[in-house]
């Protein structure tokens, strides 16, 4: 049986919930530079970056865990040029041992100006 948590982000208008536990410890998610208030933050990576694993931290303790609970994140981003700076947000909220990780570059994402969206996978 899944459980939606609720961890305080906007309603989506698309047919999908921020984050679900499964049975047991297991957490799924995906998360992109959502603001607030639902829009999508269109500016620089790294503000964009920031946005998005700050909406994973959110998720994850929404869920009663931390990010050290974080155990695979899969990145997909329009720029692969972006690597670096996702790479330098990316230690401002992960640690050693680093949770599994695969990056793709992708054509687009689904808003105009949104540069990266992650899914994440943790024991919580």
């Amino acid at each position: 049986m899944k459980q939606v948590v609720d961890c305080g982000l906007p309603p989506l208008a698309q047919p999908f919930s921020w984050a679900v536990k499964g049975q047991g410890q297991m957490l799924f998610t995906a998360h992109g530079p959502v603001l607030p208030d639902g829009r999508i933050d269109t500016g620089p990576i790294e503000d964009q970056a920031r946005l998005t694993f700050a909406n994973l931290r959110r998720a994850v303790e929404a869920a009663g865990g931390t990010m050290a609970d974080v155990t695979q994140v899969l990145i997909y981003m329009t720029d692969v040029g972006d690597m670096k700076a996702i790479d330098a947000v990316y230690r401002e909220f992960f640690e050693a041992p680093y949770p599994n990780r695969s990056s793709a570059a992708v054509a687009a994402l689904v808003v105009p100006g949104m540069k990266l969206e992650i899914v994440a996978y943790a024991m919580v």
